[in-house]
């Protein structure tokens, strides 16, 4: 990480006359695993390295990147965002204002005890061909098999005319299991520990080894094949109580998207639109019942948004999002969070040093009740129980929308009966938020979400929920007439 590159080019565009600069230089290996039906079927590991210049002049922003870190280029893409920033100022309405935020001088680094990459790749195809032929072992109706791995390093240096100076490295990794049972032209599919290749989150690669894969794939090749013969899950309004693996997602896209403040103010409608949580409703709108506390925390041990600094330099911090229910915070970035005369969030984040900040999630998550999970099921006289993403829809206010689960269990009288195949659920965000009465401590974990997708270019970002089981009343489920 070049410090003497990155002086350069916020001297370069300081002359070339803009009034802020920062510079982003950074290095990332990815690392995929994927074995599918006994044969490796992904070994990737790629490299990203490369810089990016972001000056503002009048008001107005300009960006460039190069991955080619010399001191004609460092020139070269410094005057270029300059240049670019001058541009944007000709068509300008309202120019662009900062929250201060203090300059640091200081480094992070995720901790952990063993780094991923430096792992042996024979160990890690090893650990997942086992629990992949192990998956595929519990019947002859499992017709596709697979284990995942994945482990991501990055390293990256924030240079501002402000003064900031900081250093980071975040490490992360995980991996998951799946089968798919086939049957009569029927498919289920079981994952472990959550759909779309598991779980992951900032730590070592003791994170891989605590998912214990092999120990868990018995029973999602069992499960698999069961849901063949189970039956349907019914269509009617009832008590919906959902496990966290699956309300991370639920979280994701009803709390965590419509809260992004680029949304809200219109600047940003990509990806399944804007959002309905508008300005105005800022600390007057009754999100959800008494029981529902969001927050976005960078802090949080282990949480795939977990790091240090954002990519502006505001440290990581928590955050109310929803507090008793009532809508009273954004996730936003120095600029957007001067337009409210808010604090930054501090949620401005890239997915390389070569593309500009976006308001991304960090950890959202939904704060631990005063519930067990297995009190909430004692509590229920008659529900579903859902569990793992298998699809989802909503639309472009983050209103409306529907889930569908990979399983799903009647609850009667208290007790897990049945199970069912093929549930799904439906809702209004603030009325369903509204409906729930009961949030689990006893489970409450962490769940990584490293596919987030914003903006055009497209960007893909990790971030994180923590949650536990939670149960909401009078849901709709099954199919929708």
């Amino acid at each position: 990480m070049s410090r003497e590159f990155g002086e350069m080019a916020l001297s370069e565009a300081e002359r070339a006359g803009a009034s802020y600069v920062d510079v982003r230089i950074g290095e990332i290996l990815d690392e995929s695993l994927t074995v599918k039906n006994g044969v490796p079927e992904e070994v990737n590991l790629l490299q990203t390295k490369g810089f990016g210049v972001r000056a503002m002049v009048k008001g107005s922003w300009g960006f460039a990147a190069s991955v080619d870190l010399t001191k004609a280029e460092v020139t070269r893409v410094a005057h270029q965002a300059v240049s670019i920033a001058k541009a944007s100022a000709r068509l300008q309405k309202n120019p662009a204002l900062l929250t201060k935020t203090p300059p640091s001088q200081t480094e992070y680094s995720t901790p952990m005890k063993v780094n991923p990459l430096n792992v042996g790749l024979e160990e890690k195809m090893e650990a997942l061909i086992a629990a992949q032929k192990t998956v595929a072992a519990q019947s002859a109706l499992i017709k596709v098999s697979q284990a995942f791995y994945r482990a991501k390093q990055e390293k990256k240096l924030f240079l501002s005319t402000e003064g900031s100076e900081i250093h980071q490295q975040i490490n992360w990794c995980g991996g998951g299991i799946m089968a798919l049972a086939i049957k009569n032209g029927e498919v289920q599919r079981r994952s472990y520990p959550s759909s779309f290749r598991g779980n992951f989150g900032t730590s070592g690669y003791e994170f891989f080894e605590a998912l214990d894969l092999q120990g868990n794939a018995k029973q999602v090749g069992n499960e698999a094949m069961q849901l063949l013969s189970a039956k349907k899950c019914p269509s009617r309004s009832t008590d919906l109580i959902i496990a966290g693996d699956q309300l991370a997602l639920q979280i994701h896209e009803s709390c965590g998207h419509p809260t992004e403040l680029d949304r809200a103010l219109g600047m940003e409608a990509d990806y399944a639109g804007t959002s309905f949580l508008t300005p105005d409703k800022l600390g007057t709108f009754r999100y959800g019942s008494e029981q529902v506390n969001i927050v976005a925390d960078a802090t949080v041990p282990r949480g795939l948004g977990t790091f240090g600094f954002d990519d502006e330099g505001v440290p990581a911090k928590k955050i109310y999002l929803v507090k008793e229910g009532l809508f009273i915070g954004y996730q936003s970035s120095r600029e957007t969070s001067h337009t409210l005369k808010i604090e930054s969030s501090g949620g401005m984040r890239a997915d390389s040093p070569m593309a500009i900040p976006l308001i991304r999630m960090t950890n959202i998550n939904l704060l631990p009740g005063s519930w067990t999970a297995e009190e909430i099921i004692d509590d229920t006289k008659n529900g579903i129980l859902m569990q793992t993403n298998r699809s989802w829809s909503i639309d472009d206010l983050r209103l409306n929308f529907q889930f569908g689960t990979e399983i799903g269990w009647h609850i009667k009288n208290g007790s897990v009966e049945e199970m069912v195949k093929n549930p799904t659920y439906t809702g209004i965000t603030p009325e369903f938020w509204g409906s729930c009465d009961a949030i689990s401590r006893d489970d409450w974990m962490m769940w990584g979400t490293p596919n987030c997708g914003k903006g055009v270019p497209g960007q893909v970002m990790y971030v994180g929920h923590g949650c536990g089981t939670t149960r909401m009343k009078g849901v709709r489920v099954g199919l929708i007439d």
